[in-house]
C-alpha cells in the first residue's frame, strides 16, 4: 500500500479513537491503561511524573490536524492541571521539556497564550539551572547520590531551551543546550552508533567516571528507547542550530537502529539483549520513526529515503501487529516497555507511545508545524 494512503487511513482511525478518549479523559492526565482498558489518572497518583505532558501534547497534535474543539479544550485542561507540578520546585527535574514544551509551549505558539508562555519559560529556566558548568552537562534527577548523572533522554528536553533563546532573544539557553548536546555527542554515543543510557560525571572537576546500564539489558547494551531519544534529539538539535555534527550523529545512531530492526521492523526493548525472552518496545519504534522522518527532511531525496523508508516500515508494521483501534478502550499502540528489567507486566501501552506514533502520522500527512 502507498504510505500516503495508509497514513490517511490511520489518521482517520486515530481521530475517531482519540475523540472518544478525549471525551472520557478531558480532566485527567493519562499514563497507562488499567485492567479495564481505561487510562489511569496520574494527577491522582503522581502529578510530577515525567510523562504527564504527552497527553496534552497529543491533544494539540489532534487539534492542529482536525480543528475540533474537544482536543483543544482537553489540551488546555491538561496544561492547567500541570500547574500543580510547576509550583513545586523540588519535584522538578530534567524532564520539564517533556512536561511543558509540547503543552504550554505549543499553546503559546499556536494561540498566543501569555500564561502558557510564562509556564514554558519557567520550565526552561528550571532546566537551564540544572547545567553543571564544570562537566558541561544537564544533570538528571535529584538527590545527592546522583549529582553527576546525565542521561540520553535529555536530548529531547533541550529543544525547550532552543525555543526559550529565540523567544526572549537571549542566547544563554541555547549555549547551555549546545554544551549539553556536545557532551552527549562526545560521551554517550559509541563509535558504532549505539548509545549509553546513563553516564556518571565528576560533578566537581568534570570528566566521565563511568557508564551505567540504566533501563537497558546491561551496561554495554543498546536500550532501544535510548537509541530513539538520541536519533530524534540530535536531529532536533541540528534543526534548531544548523550544526552539521548533530545531523551526522543522528544519522549514525539511526543507522545502528535500522540495522538492528530491519529483520522484522519490530523494535525490541534492548537491541543487544538475548533473543529470548522477546521483549518489544513499540514506544522506541515510534520515537525513532519521528526522528528518522526529520532526518529525511534535512537530506536530499536520494539519501533521505533511507531514513523515511525505515520509519514508514516500522510504523506500518507496528500498526498491523500492535495497534488497538477499539474506541471503547483507551490507548492505541500496545507492547511498549518502560525498561528491559521492569518488574511485572513488561509489555503495555504507554501514553508516549501513542504521542509519537500519532506525531509520526501527523508528519507523514504534513498537517502542521514541528512541535519540538
Amino acid at each position: 500500500m502507498d504510505y500516503k494512503v495508509w497514513a490517511d487511513e490511520v489518521w482517520e482511525k486515530a481521530v475517531v479513537k482519540l475523540r472518544a478518549e478525549a471525551e472520557r479523559n478531558t480532566n485527567a492526565i493519562p499514563y497507562v491503561p488499567g485492567e479495564d482498558g481505561m487510562y489511569t489518572d496520574m494527577m491522582k497518583e503522581n502529578p510530577y511524573w515525567w510523562t504527564n505532558g504527552f497527553w496534552g501534547g497529543l491533544m494539540w497534535l489532534m487539534y492542529q490536524g482536525t480543528k475540533e474543539e474537544i482536543f483543544a479544550q482537553t489540551a488546555r485542561n491538561s496544561e492547567e492541571l500541570l500547574d500543580t507540578a510547576l509550583s513545586t520546585y523540588d519535584k522538578l527535574d530534567h524532564d520539564v521539556g517533556f512536561l511543558w514544551h509540547i503543552t504550554a509551549g505549543v499553546n503559546y505558539r499556536l494561540n498566543g497564550s501569555e500564561k502558557s508562555k510564562w509556564r514554558a519559560m519557567t520550565a526552561a529556566s528550571t532546566l537551564a539551572s540544572r547545567f553543571n558548568e564544570n562537566g558541561r552537562f544537564i544533570r538528571a534527577w535529584n538527590g545527592d547520590e546522583n549529582q553527576g548523572w546525565a542521561i540520553i533522554d535529555c536530548m529531547m528536553n533541550i529543544p525547550l531551551l532552543y525555543w526559550a533563546s529565540r523567544e526572549i532573544n537571549d542566547d544563554r539557553f541555547k549555549y547551555i543546550a549546545m554544551a549539553h548536546a556536545d557532551s552527549t555527542m562526545q560521551n554517550h554515543v559509541r563509535p558504532d552508533g549505539s548509545v549509553n543510557h546513563i553516564l556518571v560525571y565528576d560533578h566537581i572537576n568534570g570528566g566521565v567516571i563511568k557508564s551505567l546500564g540504566g533501563q537497558g539489558y546491561n551496561e554495554n547494551s543498546a536500550w532501544s528507547r535510548g537509541q530513539a531519544w538520541g536519533i530524534y534529539g540530535f536531529a532536533l538539535s541540528y534543526i534548531h542550530t544548523g550544526k552539521k555534527e548533530y545531523l551526522d550523529t543522528a544519522k549514525k545512531i539511526a543507522n545502528f537502529f535500522i540495522a538492528s530492526v530491519c529483520d522484522d521492523y519490530l523494535p525490541k526493548s534492548d537491541l543487544r539483549a538475548p533473543q529470548e525472552p522477546v521483549i518489544y518496545d513499540t514506544t522506541a519504534g515510534a520515537i525513532a520513526a519521528c526522528g528518522m522522518l526529520e532526518i529525511a527532511n534535512c537530506l536530499d531525496e536520494n539519501e533521505g529515503r533511507i531514513y523515511k523508508n525505515a520509519a514508514v516500515n516500522m510504523l506500518m508494521t507496528m500498526e498491523e501487529k500492535f495497534c488497538d483501534w477499539d474506541s471503547d478502550k483507551d490507548s492505541i499502540l500496545q507492547m511498549g516497555s518502560e525498561a528491559y528489567h521492569a518488574k511485572g507486566n513488561q509489555q503495555k501501552a504507554i501514553i508516549y507511545g501513542d504521542y509519537y506514533f500519532v506525531e509520526a502520522i501527523y508528519k507523514l500527512k504534513n498537517l502542521g508545524p514541528l512541535f519540538w
